[in-house]
């Protein structure tokens, strides 16, 4: 087995959100994070993308999902990309 590299975009619950605040979460909370990315999506409302590879086993892309989904102020986590590495 190898890993996979994910790509997810991470939705804030609103444009009053401190990213800053969910950036540091994410880096405590993902210990494979490779990157951060702030993407702007409309009415001053700025997604995060996150790069993170994890191992290639069952389970692993959903337990990513389901830590980002935990940290206050954000809405939804969401694999946009996935790839073998």
């Amino acid at each position: 087995m190898g890993d996979v590299a994910l790509i997810i975009r991470v939705m804030p619950e609103s444009p009053d959100v401190d990213r800053e605040t969910i950036k540091t979460t994410i880096k405590e909370k993902i210990p494979s994070l490779q990157e951060i990315r702030e993407e702007p999506i409309a009415f001053g409302l700025v997604a995060l993308q996150i790069a993170v590879v994890v191992p290639d086993s069952e389970g692993q892309t959903d337990a990513v999902e389901a830590a980002l989904r935990e940290i206050p102020g954000v809405e939804r986590a969401e694999i946009v990309q996935s790839t073998l590495v």
